[in-house]
């Protein structure tokens, strides 16, 4: 098929206001269009701007001109934007997305163009003129004191340059004109799959490789969105439950994720049916369970979960933590990846580099797969292109550089980086790839979120590492004790104000932070001190600046906690719940820059040193062992008394109950903390902890697990 025009350039003089009949031109022109597209398998954006009023005639006229399969309109009076996302595993043929009132999001224009199917339009309405000014949609990130309209929109203004210079979108304004590009010729895709139930070879090649799963040779499932990904995990569900299985564990960060997964499973099933939203179980008992990431790390601790003959599927891996993912990866022989390698859901690039020393480590037998072939759409797609190159879906990482010795800081000025989306690509490749959570609205936060920082290290024109930080607190006194006593919830300012609200201190909001938000190094250049170097910097420039207290929050895992530690922070809070994305408790550090700051920190961190034994016994019972001793090394140092040593001595070497000495070995769990350790000193110390601070079953159900215990406390006890 070779290159046409579909219409042409200008359909309209400028400055000409439609009647019907020129209407009705317009209008046949988008639909023979839509059919050129379609017989191209592909599909494309339409910028429909102007007046608001107009802008809706004209969409609701291109609504009604074609029998388009299941329309969808997304804006003010019709389905809101936040709720957009349910349309995830729908099929539109036209997508209306107006953002007259509510304004635009980010993350549903990437989502709403994963839904649209061949021959389809994803019509956009925006003002005109459009991203000289923040819309509403800024009021989400305009934290206090800041009101949307005061942001800046940065992230905008090069939306609309984007759009502009595109060659791939059809530009309509209201009224005026009508631009159709070229469609150029497509070379023909080969789509057989030699299966009845796959679309394309590629899928078929994955069911098969995930219902043969191997004991211990895990399959890691990549691919860009659109690509059949769960629709194959759906499948190979249904197969294993038909077939082999008992029973099939599936996670992802939310059931929602997994919805596509359920229905494919239902689909073929006719005969089983789903009892609860997260449950399907076939007519001979045969079940697929969904389990959020927290519940089954929880489930797998109390061995309710995993061990032989089971089987887990993890969609959307990119959003776990690849610790967490290493944890199921012990407990279950047969286990499959999947996760969407760059889309609005966030980055797989990252898991998969950050996670393959893992695989290496303990599966060394682990299979890759890469799904390439879309689905809904043929390869060359104008509407997957224009969409990565506007939410930065493929951004690429940087060069990495030799380490040269000395290396600078500097703060980069978000207007300019706008400017220069060379630059703002590798900037955001390198964020995506070191964070498992990135998506496009993150980008909009990074170019226009108030009291946001960008500083970089770069090298020969390339970012090796970068920080990002927000400004918080600086309430004043009556509004401070206001969030303290739960009476008001003013936007942002994370860790300020969950540091008043669950620790009770009003100084922890009066006084002023720096909070980092991001930090990321290349993955060739870490261990370089690169990270170091930034927060080193960043910190002497926010003293001089009078903020008070440097802090940040992550998810407790221990080397990211002995980072932070080594730089002279200390933790302030400790979340009491795992986040349900994550399955991680959320730890927050902090490290004062001037006296008022060591006035606050001091008092945060009384009250955390105090809470903590009785939340370990209860609330936190399941934190992690390895965290556990790191957290103990920053309560205060108390030697034992002869009669606590003595006591200890008899739980090691002779026979007294460990639980009625619980006392004594608190203080020698606490006390070994605060020592250098060899490696199985180290594993001593952490049974010992998690026993005696957290009653885990080591030393509760038989005599050799009291045996181990006591020689657990044996190998940790000094000569005085």
């Amino acid at each position: 098929m070779g290159s046409s025009r579909a219409g042409v350039g200008n359909y309209l003089p400028n400055n000409h206001v439609l009647d019907y009949p020129q209407q009705a031109r317009v209008l046949a022109a988008l639909v023979h269009h839509a059919q050129r597209l379609a017989r191209r398998r592909w599909r494309q954006l339409v910028w429909l701007s102007g007046d608001a009023s107009q802008c809706r005639s004209m969409a609701q006229a291109l609504w009604q001109a074609h029998a388009w399969q299941a329309p969808l309109w997304v804006g003010d009076e019709h389905l809101s934007p936040r709720k957009a996302r349910t349309r995830l595993g729908a099929e539109h043929q036209l997508v209306v997305l107006d953002t007259h009132g509510a304004g635009f999001d980010p993350e549903v224009l990437g989502a709403l163009a994963g839904t649209i199917t061949a021959g389809g339009l994803l019509v956009l309405l925006t003002p005109q003129p459009w991203g000289a000014s923040p819309d509403p949609d800024y009021a989400r990130f305009a934290d206090h004191p800041w009101h949307w309209s005061e942001l800046s929109c940065h992230y905008l203004s090069r939306l609309v340059r984007q759009l502009q210079a595109s060659t791939q979108v059809v530009r309509w304004h209201a009224g005026l004109t009508l631009h159709l590009p070229q469609l150029p010729a497509r070379k023909p895709d080969d789509t057989e799959s030699g299966d009845s139930d796959c679309l394309t070879a590629d899928q078929a090649s994955a069911v098969k490789q995930l219902v043969g799963l191997k004991r211990r040779r895990p399959l890691v499932m990549t691919a860009d969105r659109g690509r059949g990904k769960s629709a194959a995990l759906g499948i190979a569900c249904a197969r294993l439950l038909m077939g082999k299985a008992q029973r099939v564990v599936l996670t992802a960060p939310r059931l929602s994720a997994v919805e596509s997964v359920f229905e494919r499973v239902a689909a073929l099933c006719p005969d089983g049916r789903r009892v609860a939203p997260g449950q399907f179980v076939l007519a001979q008992g045969s079940e697929l369970v969904f389990l959020p990431p927290d519940v089954l790390t929880e489930q797998i601790n109390a061995q309710q979960e995993g061990g032989d003959g089971s089987y887990l599927m993890v969609d959307e891996a990119a959003a776990i933590p690849a610790a967490l993912l290493g944890q199921w990866l012990n407990a279950f022989p047969r286990i499959a990846f999947a996760t969407t390698v760059h889309g609005y859901e966030g980055s797989g690039r990252g898991f998969a580099l950050r996670f393959r020393t893992t695989l290496d480590r303990l599966t060394p037998q682990w299979k890759a797969l890469t799904l390439n072939s879309p689905i809904r759409w043929y390869s060359g797609d104008p509407l997957e292109a224009l969409v990565n190159q506007l939410l930065l879906l493929k951004a690429p990482l940087p060069i990495a550089q030799p380490d040269g010795g000395a290396a600078a800081t500097m703060v980069l000025d978000r207007a300019r980086l706008a400017q220069h989306d060379a630059v703002l690509e590798k900037l955001f490749g390198l964020l995506v790839q070191s964070h498992y959570r990135t998506s496009p609205n993150d980008l909009r936060q990074l170019l226009d979120g108030p009291a946001t920082q960008l500083r970089t290290i770069e090298q020969t024109g390339e970012p090796q590492a970068v920080l990002v930080t927000r400004e918080e607190g600086g309430f004043e006194p009556a509004l401070a004790d206001q969030v303290a006593r739960g009476e008001r919830r003013p936007q942002g300012h994370l860790l300020a104000q969950s540091l008043a609200t669950h620790a009770g201190s009003r100084e922890a909001l009066t006084a002023r932070w720096r909070r980092v938000a991001r930090i990321a190094t290349h993955p060739e250049r870490r261990r370089q001190g690169l990270g170091q170097i930034l927060l080193q910097e960043d910190m002497v420039a926010a003293r001089q600046q009078g903020v008070a207290l440097y802090g940040a929050t992550f998810g407790a895992e221990a080397s990211l906690l002995r980072f932070w530690l080594a730089l002279g922070f200390r933790p302030v809070r400790l979340g009491i719940s795992r986040e349900t994305s994550t399955g991680e408790f959320a730890v927050m550090v902090a490290k004062a820059l001037n006296s008022e700051g060591e006035a606050v920190q001091a008092d945060l961190s009384e009250r955390f040193q105090a809470a903590l034994p009785s939340l370990l016994a209860f609330e936190l019972n399941a934190l992690p062992s390895a965290v556990l001793v790191l957290l103990l090394g920053q309560l205060p140092s108390i030697p034992l008394s002869d009669r606590e040593w003595q006591d200890v001595e008899d739980v090691a070497t002779a026979h007294r109950d460990p639980a009625l000495a619980r006392p004594a070995l608190q203080a020698l769990a606490r006390e070994a903390s605060q020592r250098s350790l060899t490696e199985p000193q180290q594993q001593a110390h952490q049974q010992l902890s998690a026993w005696a601070f957290q009653n885990s079953a080591l030393a509760n159900t038989h005599n050799d697990a009291i045996k181990a215990l006591r020689l657990a406390v044996n190998s940790l006890i000094e000569v005085k």
